[in-house]
């Protein structure tokens, strides 16, 4: 997406699309459809399109409700095209195997695990974009991969830079109450220093670097569909690879949140006089109910900014943000563009088609990008059109 923002033409009538950058390929999100499309090894495109239940409504739409459901919801539907994503390039893998020997794709396979149970879905969150969605149901397996996910994010993020606090201050041999402000201040640097450390540490690994250019490659797509251009190579490749409501940006967002609530809640927390470990894991024990409300609040914070600090001082506002995408989004080439570019027309089939019934569903299969666009959903121009 681009950092500049939507013109107000662009969006006055068009749906709001969200996305998410996976293995060798780009997930798409609108109010009523869920698309992926992947570049395999061979350059052929693998199309995956379902329909979407109409955008939420109701309680759930409500401030400081839609925020907490948007990241879930964000989470379930990321972990589900990373688990796509994944799968189909484990079967490129194992077919690169067959033909060059075995042990020829072990390693990349053993990562791929990994990547599906732990990181993805911490990956899945820095590279998608936190626009309201639709919500879905996810398999049993997509909720455990979700839960494993979250579980790591809070050892990670939460208890983590709090033991790192509370170990530095032992070391300088300061006495900090870990209900104090200072102490929140202190544990918001590590938090910042452990979430820029593990954005730089894996994006050394060549895969996780290619997600990150295809996030890259999301972003400029869309800030294509979002100036109301076409939606072609020659278009989004100018466009800017930050985007205020990137997800990335979201998590520095939480860094300076949680340093604000804590510091306001934690002297109104009860202090036990246990002290040592003990201490600390009760005292984190007791913020975990306040996560959720942190998360809905940086989630209207990231709206008001995403609208109103695109131009003028405010803008450096965004500018923490925008410093770490430049770690989660790296410059892609014209095929990883393609790939984005596909995705986004795909999940417009349904948009643009009102329940036709015959927009292409299912998992499909086209020999190139060229292939794609010349389906009749997107009429003889290859511009996505309305039916």
């Amino acid at each position: 997406m681009s950092s500049e923002g939507p013109s107000p033409r662009a969006t006055e009538t068009r749906p709001y699309i969200g996305g998410q950058a996976v293995i060798e390929g780009v997930m798409m999100r609108s109010p009523r459809s869920f698309a992926v499309v992947l570049r395999r090894r061979d350059g052929s495109l693998t199309v995956k399109e379902r329909a979407m239940p109409d955008a939420r409504k109701g309680v759930l739409s409500w401030p400081m409700i839609r925020g907490v459901v948007t990241l879930v919801e964000a989470i379930r539907l990321g972990s589900r095209a990373l688990r796509f994503s994944a799968e189909h390039y484990e079967a490129d893998l194992e077919e690169e195997e067959r033909k060059q020997g075995p042990g020829a794709g072990g390693i990349a396979s053993t990562l791929m695990g990994a990547l599906r149970s732990i990181t993805g879905g911490l990956v899945g969150i820095a590279t998608s974009d936190l626009d309201p969605g639709a919500p879905g149901e996810a398999p049993k397996s997509g909720r455990s991969m979700t839960f494993v996910a979250l579980l790591f994010a809070l050892l990670l993020f939460v208890a983590l830079p709090q033991a790192a606090a509370a170990g530095a201050s032992r070391l300088l041999g300061v006495e900090i109450d870990i209900r104090s402000p200072a102490f929140q201040a202190i544990t918001g640097v590590f938090k910042l220093i452990i979430v820029i450390g593990y954005m730089l540490l894996i994006r050394r690994i060549p895969e996780i670097r290619r997600v990150f250019m295809y996030h890259g490659a999301e972003h400029k797509a869309i800030a294509a569909y979002e100036a109301g251009e076409d939606l072609a190579v020659a278009s989004a490749r100018p466009k800017s690879r930050l985007h205020p409501r990137c997800g990335t940006t979201f998590l520095v967002m939480v860094v300076f949140v949680s340093i604000l609530v804590f510091s306001g809640i934690g002297p109104l927390l009860p202090k036990l006089p246990i002290g040592g470990v003990a201490e600390n894991v009760l005292f984190f024990l007791m913020k975990l109910p306040f996560l959720p409300a942190i998360a809905a609040i940086t989630y209207e914070i990231q709206r008001i900014t995403a609208r109103f600090c695109l131009r003028g001082p405010l803008r450096l506002v965004l500018y923490p943000g925008f410093a770490v995408q430049g770690i989660t989004t790296i410059e892609p080439d014209d095929q990883q563009l393609e790939v984005a570019l596909a995705s986004l027309r795909t999940t417009l089939w349904r948009e643009q088609a009102q329940g036709d019934p015959a927009v292409p569903s299912g998992v499909m299969q086209y020999r190139d990008f060229a292939h794609l666009m010349g389906q009749p959903a997107f009429g003889a121009s290859g511009r996505a059109e309305a039916s």
